[in-house]
């Protein structure tokens, strides 16, 4: 164990780069949770983690995925499984409609498809595809892109152990679009202790660079990130028509857990859930605005850890 740690603080400067982008995995799936996250945490955050005493959104973050083991998670986190809790929690009618779901790729019969739809793997993040026209659909690359996928475990990057007994799924489900035919806007619900603090808009995402914009529950531009510090003066959005609802519905799904990020979308006056996000950018958020990085640091409160409670390795 410690000989392994040992060769991961020799890499050169060229494979700490790598590891960086997550494509060092197989060396370091030997290391125990805590120690690949603190040397992760220095090579992506420039800093020392701190886990006696967190202070910081980011560090508190790395904290709850060492030591907040919650059973519900990795049902909640599955992109198929959570369909039923959502069910129960807020209604059928918020869930976007499911076409299918595979185990493998080649189970997928394109020919009974709906023209547009999306491909997700469930045990993921990012494993996404978007059909827009299946005419011109490129089924050899998104057979390679979710093979891929499908042969990794979420978990080693990030160690976010929600991730790491999840059985590997395809689900196939309708396209959303907005008026405009394009991908609809995202709405990212930051939740402390089973309150919405923020919401994240994130628009223009078919447009090769998504934007992202943070607002208050009163609608107040809250300048979070590096790049949106300097935004002038009066900055805003038109507010959507739901949004009080999508903030009360976020506040619904968020009771009884110290942190997670709810997804909606609204798209012609429906609401649809997205996803149930418990660590977001897997605590090692670089653009988020220190001041930001505190202050939800100090807003995000711990459950009391176990005695005698370990991490997984």
């Amino acid at each position: 164990m410690y000989e392994k740690l040992k060769k991961i603080r020799k890499l050169d400067a060229n494979l700490m780069e790598l590891f960086k982008l997550h494509c060092v995995e197989p060396i370091c799936k030997g290391i125990p949770d805590k120690w690949y996250l603190k040397l992760k945490f220095r090579i992506k955050m420039g800093k020392k983690l701190e886990l006696n005493h967190p202070e910081t959104f980011n560090e508190k973050i790395q904290w709850l995925k060492l030591y907040e083991r919650d059973s519900r998670y990795t049902e909640l986190v599955d992109k198929y499984e959570v369909r039923k809790h959502i069910t129960e929690v807020i209604g059928e009618e918020y869930l976007i409609p499911l076409v299918g779901v595979w185990d493998d790729f080649e189970r997928i019969n394109f020919a009974e498809l709906p023209n547009r739809f999306v491909l997700k793997c469930t045990h993921d993040s990012g494993g996404v595809i978007v059909c827009k026209d299946k005419a011109s659909f490129d089924i050899a690359k998104a057979r390679k892109k979710i093979k891929k996928r499908l042969s990794r475990n979420y978990y080693h990057s990030g160690r976010e152990w929600p991730y790491k007994n999840i059985q590997p799924r395809i689900i196939c489900e309708d396209f959303l679009e907005s008026e405009a035919g394009s991908l609809p806007n995202d709405f990212k619900f930051h939740c402390f202790n089973g309150k919405p603090q923020n919401v994240m808009v994130c628009t223009e995402r078919d447009r090769g660079r998504t934007q992202y914009y943070f607002f208050d529950r009163e609608w107040n531009y809250l300048p979070c990130l590096v790049e949106g510090w300097n935004a002038p003066e009066g900055f805003t959005l038109p507010k959507p028509e739901k949004m009080d609802e999508m903030f009360a519905i976020a506040e619904t799904l968020s009771k009884g857990f110290p942190f997670v990020r709810v997804d909606l979308y609204c798209e012609k006056g429906q609401i649809y859930f997205g996803e149930l996000t418990f660590h977001p950018q897997s605590g090692f958020d670089n653009v988020l605005l220190p001041e930001t990085d505190e202050s939800w640091g100090r807003t995000l409160e711990l459950p009391v850890k176990e005695e005698g409670l370990l991490p997984i390795s």
